[in-house]
């Protein structure tokens, strides 16, 4: 499956990050002790040859008689994975900002025109999926159809994130979740003393966060 085997991958690469003092503050504002790197398997051919054929086949599985005509990368950190992407299904590659640079209908989209055309949009992470509505608002504005977005890894763990894809109109096709960190076995599973710190969190992050210096509560979902 290809949870167990992206869940794998961060852990060979080190993405997998456990902190047992000072924790992270993700970018949403959330705080958790745990922190994945999607970019440490950017540097490793191996790795990302791997990821990029898992996600390749979850793309080729899972669209049917509708697939995407081109793939758009969010800025940054999927610009990378779109481009590698869009190169094993041989597909268009664009890139979306977070906001609009420029001027135009496209002031958002780099790479070539979207309009018309079904386009999947691909980042490395997700949290709660804020940065998700300006990227796909990015593609729509630009005359793309935007059904799903696809990440390497998904925090499944806190508030918004299904609520923004219900009102974004996406669906999330994600590598990999916590759980399949958690399920991984043999020479790439996580400490015992890494697992019980994430396992603690994982019960309660909203409460760990507010208890740790992060966000407390969720911040309704924009549009």
């Amino acid at each position: 499956m290809s949870g167990a085997a992206m869940a794998r991958l961060l852990l060979e690469g080190g993405a997998v990050q456990v902190s047992h003092g000072q924790p992270f503050i993700l970018a949403a504002g959330w705080a958790s002790p745990a922190y994945i790197d999607c970019r440490l398997l950017i540097g490793d051919a191996r790795l990302r040859r791997a990821a990029t054929a898992l996600a390749a086949e979850a793309i080729r599985a899972g669209f049917g008689d509708a697939p995407p005509e081109a793939v758009a990368g969010a800025e940054t950190a999927g610009i990378p994975w779109a481009a590698w992407l869009a190169e094993a299904l041989d597909l268009p590659l664009r890139y979306v900002r977070k906001r609009p640079l420029g001027i135009g209908r496209n002031a958002q989209v780099e790479g070539g025109p979207v309009e018309g055309m079904r386009v999947l949009l691909v980042d490395d992470l997700m949290t709660d999926g804020g940065s998700k509505v300006a990227f796909t608002r990015g593609l729509r504005s630009g005359g793309a159809t935007v059904t799903h977005a696809l990440c390497l890894f998904h925090h499944g763990t806190f508030p918004g994130g299904a609520e923004r894809m219900e009102k974004l109109g996406l669906t999330l096709v994600s590598l990999a979740s916590w759980r399949d960190v958690l399920a991984a076995d043999g020479a790439c599973a996580l400490p015992d003393a890494d697992r019980a710190v994430l396992e603690r969190f994982l019960a309660d992050p909203i409460g760990w966060s507010a208890a740790h210096g992060g966000r407390a509560t969720m911040l309704k979902p924009a549009l």
